[in-house]
């Protein structure tokens, strides 16, 4: 059993940065798919990004990393866009042969972190 626990979401102006982190605590992290997703107020829950994958929205602003050391990944955000406001969610899933795009695919989620970016 994993538990996922992401922190680093605020309030930030169109332009700028946020870093996201998700703790992970709980027997072999580096053996987990990790992977970002956020939902916007009315909207579905959308893929954003894992290793080597981004959502098009994003490319380019977004990078993912993690530090398999500290059970810990991160999401760092550049050039932030009011349509980036979202809850983020951090996802870790056992079996990563799959889409890491389908969230469908995921064992197990954090409770959220708000972003919002302002115009």
């Amino acid at each position: 059993q994993v538990q996922l626990v992401e922190s680093g979401g605020g309030l930030v102006q169109a332009g700028g940065s946020l870093r996201l982190t998700c703790a992970a605590s709980g027997p072999s992290f580096s053996n987990y798919g990790m992977g970002w997703f956020r939902q916007a107020p009315g909207k579905e829950r959308e893929f954003v990004a894992a290793i080597n994958r981004y959502a098009d929205s994003v490319k380019g602003r977004f990078t993912i990393s993690r530090d398999n050391a500290k059970n810990t990944v991160f999401l760092q955000m550049n050039s932030l866009k009011p349509e980036d406001t979202a809850v983020y969610y951090c996802a870790a899933r056992i079996h990563r042969n799959y889409d890491p795009s389908l969230g469908g695919t995921y064992d197990y989620w954090g409770q959220g972190t708000q972003v919002t970016v302002s115009s």
